[in-house]
């Protein structure tokens, strides 16, 4: 197994790289702070990869039963949406972006952010605020603004398009929870969820067929989306949408946008006003 890697971005980002974990991370407060958060944080780091791989094959299972402090995260994040199919990987990047933020929010850090591979975990003392860019639509700049007064403190976003593979066919679904992991987790059921299980457009293999290790075995996911006419991007939305009001009356998520492109849907008070953080 590669060794953790840490480097000092030009614009004083910290990026921290080991295997298929990529993590950009950022703090403001006094120098101190950053620093001690700083050094903790990569201290952290250097056994994400190692705790995760030792329990794979329980993160793999839907009804696994891992023991480390990132999968009971990935575990408790993820139980709730059941009796749905979903396995604690539904939201490793999430959980790892959580664990290293409170390693990063020591005293005296009054804002800060970790991103792993646009997953985001954010820390926001009173009276702090933090714009973050989201993988959203093809080319376009968007962003949300959370402040500390809100609730969110996690974002995610999930896709057939993005690094991993789903069920269903949005282009991205971004969501904003109280955690980066449920965040996680709630992309991946409500892209799954944006669907159209019988149209000939859509091409589909068997998730064991693209990658032998994956965690949702022999079920279809999305290689290919093609043929769509209007009312089938109306159709597929509605049923994304309607998981996503359920998710968000039952407390589990803050706000969501959904992308099938060219359409658009948001939900939720945060719901994203101008369809990285800073």
């Amino acid at each position: 197994m590669t060794s953790a890697t840490c480097a000092r971005l030009p614009d004083g980002r910290l990026h921290l790289h080991h295997g298929p974990i990529d993590i950009i991370a950022q703090a403001w407060g006094s120098p101190a702070s950053v620093a001690s958060g700083e050094a903790r944080m990569v201290a952290r780091f250097g056994s994400v990869l190692a705790e995760l791989a030792s329990e794979l094959p329980e993160l793999r299972r839907e009804s696994g039963q891992p023991t480390g402090p990132i999968a009971q995260l990935m575990v408790r994040a993820t139980t709730v949406f059941t009796p749905a199919f979903i396995t604690p990987m539904a939201a490793v990047a999430g959980a790892v972006a959580d664990v290293l933020l409170a390693e990063l929010a020591v005293p005296g850090v009054r804002r800060a952010y970790v991103n792993n591979g646009g997953d985001i975990a954010l820390h926001l003392d009173p009276g702090e605020s933090l714009s973050c860019a989201i993988a959203a639509r093809p080319g376009m700049p968007d962003r949300v603004t959370l402040r500390a007064e809100d609730t969110v403190r996690g974002i995610a976003t999930s896709g057939w398009r993005g690094r991993s593979w789903s069920c269903g066919i949005a282009d991205s679904v971004s969501v904003l929870a109280k955690t980066s992991a449920m965040a996680d987790a709630a992309a991946t059921m409500i892209a799954n969820a944006v669907n159209l299980p019988d149209h000939p457009g859509i091409t589909r293999r068997p998730a064991h067929q693209m990658q032998t290790d994956s965690d949702l075995g022999a079920r279809l996911v999305t290689v290919a989306v093609s043929g769509l006419t209007e009312a089938d991007r109306f159709r597929a939305l509605n049923a994304g949408e309607a998981a996503a009001e359920a998710f968000r009356s039952q407390g589990l998520i803050e706000a969501a946008a959904l992308f099938l492109h060219p359409e658009v849907r948001t939900l939720g008070p945060l719901a994203l006003k101008e369809l990285t953080c800073v």
